[in-house]
């Protein structure tokens, strides 16, 4: 692709007005690079960075796959894959990760080798190994949050896969911190490094001690959720089985609040962000799985209803508040047996505001189709506007995926769109629409 091209794609799909030094440095990359470590703060655009160069070097008419991206988790290779596709629309791209099925990807890369695949490890050594798939004529390699790979346990499936992909020209490694040692399967011997790490810009953040009397939490945690702006509001927990009990609680308490875990199948979890980032279910409860790699807007709080472990899980879970340049707060609960975080202003209830429940004002309604079925956007709006009579402004978030499509709409507005529904067709097929609830 040519670059001017890719630049005015970004600019129409992703408003990016201008690039950034990273992100020029990388565009100017010379053709005879080899290996390139580029060091720079989540939040910072390092997607848009390195697909600069993979683009460019990326031909729709070339025969084979040709670039691969490897990202630790199924959310971040989701994100990557949804940044290409806006401004690469002329290229194939294929996201390939577990939780997915894998009958629906072999037949999907059958029917048309693509130019582009963004994978998990697991999953493309998965394909590789049941000959879906040829890594041959891979010609560039994108290892996005490596040293994350190898923390969570990938280093053997990226060696295999390294080997697999022998007439690599282009090796891209990404990191939000200065890495370590290279494994020995990655030839850096001209490595360039780009660091960037020094541009983060400190998140404008204001920090809060809340006290809790009882060793449970989940009163306090009540009480502060019903004093905090009705936005956005993110709860980290430790594990599992604590994200269900706090989500479980505040679902009888009448929050509209949401759960995010590693043990929630992959619709689950997709379903979570979406109804999270649409505003229908402003409150997650979630483990550190969330605390990187998802695509989510602005978060207006963050609030530890358990204190993280080690200072890079507690840098992430702040970070998912007061991104581009917006603001926010981050609350730490701190229960008889737990220690202030130092330096941290005690949370003073009294000059907050009044309790107020929480009462979004949007429905999800969920249509039981997606873009394999032919459904595009322009079809929802075009339904809910002249099937329903429902004003274009009225229309929020339109989360289109392979099977389903998920749509924000006013609360007040959703029972009639769905009868309406019912009784015609989209596109001339009958389309089940139901509300996406929050049971999960």
């Amino acid at each position: 692709m040519e670059l001017k091209d890719i630049i005015k794609n970004a600019r129409a799909k992703l408003n990016v007005e201008q690039l950034t030094p990273m992100q020029s440095k990388m565009a100017d990359l010379s053709r005879d690079a080899r290996s390139v470590t580029l060091i720079a703060p989540t939040g910072s655009g390092k997607t848009l960075a390195f697909a600069l160069p993979l683009l460019t070097r990326t031909s729709p008419s070339a025969a084979g796959i040709r670039s691969v991206v490897l990202a630790p988790a199924r959310e971040l290779a989701l994100q990557i894959t949804k940044v290409l596709a806006a401004i690469a629309p002329g290229l194939r791209i294929a996201a390939l990760y577990g939780g997915h099925s894998m009958l629906e990807e072999k037949r999907s890369l059958q029917a048309c080798t693509p130019d582009i695949v963004v994978a998990t490890p697991g999953r493309l050594l998965d394909h590789l190994q049941r000959r879906n798939l040829d890594l041959r004529t891979v010609r560039n390699l994108v290892l996005d949050e490596y040293d994350k790979s190898l923390e969570l346990g990938f280093s053997d499936e990226m060696r295999r896969l390294v080997a697999a992909m022998r007439n690599v020209r282009l090796m891209i490694l990404t990191s939000a911190t200065r890495l370590g040692e290279m494994p020995e399967f990655i030839d850096v011997r001209n490595n360039r490094e780009f660091d960037f790490s020094s541009d983060a810009v400190a998140p404008d953040l204001e920090f809060f001690n809340v006290t809790s009397p009882e060793a449970d939490k989940l009163p306090a945690l009540k009480q502060l959720l019903l004093r905090l702006p009705h936005e956005r509001t993110m709860v980290f927990v430790n594990h599992r089985e604590s994200a269900e009990r706090v989500h479980q609680y505040l679902r009888k308490a009448g929050f509209p609040v949401i759960l995010y875990h590693g043990a929630l199948d992959q619709q689950q979890r997709e379903t979570a962000v979406d109804l999270f980032a649409n505003g229908t279910c402003p409150v997650m409860v979630a483990t550190d799985l969330a605390a990187r790699g998802l695509d989510i807007p602005a978060v207006a709080s963050v609030v530890h209803y358990h204190l993280p472990v080690g200072a890079e899980t507690l840098t992430h879970r702040n970070g998912r508040a007061a991104r581009m340049g917006a603001t926010g707060s981050v609350y730490y609960l701190i229960g008889p047996s737990d220690q202030p975080v130092a330096g941290v202003s005690a949370w003073d209830p009294d000059s907050a505001s009044s309790p107020e429940p929480w009462r979004p004002s949007l429905s999800t309604l969920f249509f039981h189709a997606g873009k394999k079925e032919k459904l595009s956007k322009g079809d929802i709006v075009g339904a809910l506007t002249k099937v329903c009579g429902l004003q274009g402004d009225r229309i929020g978030t339109i989360a289109l995926h392979d099977h389903r499509a998920l749509v924000a709409i006013p609360a007040a507005d959703s029972d009639s769109v769905i009868e309406k529904l019912s009784k015609n067709k989209i596109k001339g097929h009958k389309i089940r629409v139901s509300k996406a609830g929050n049971t999960f």
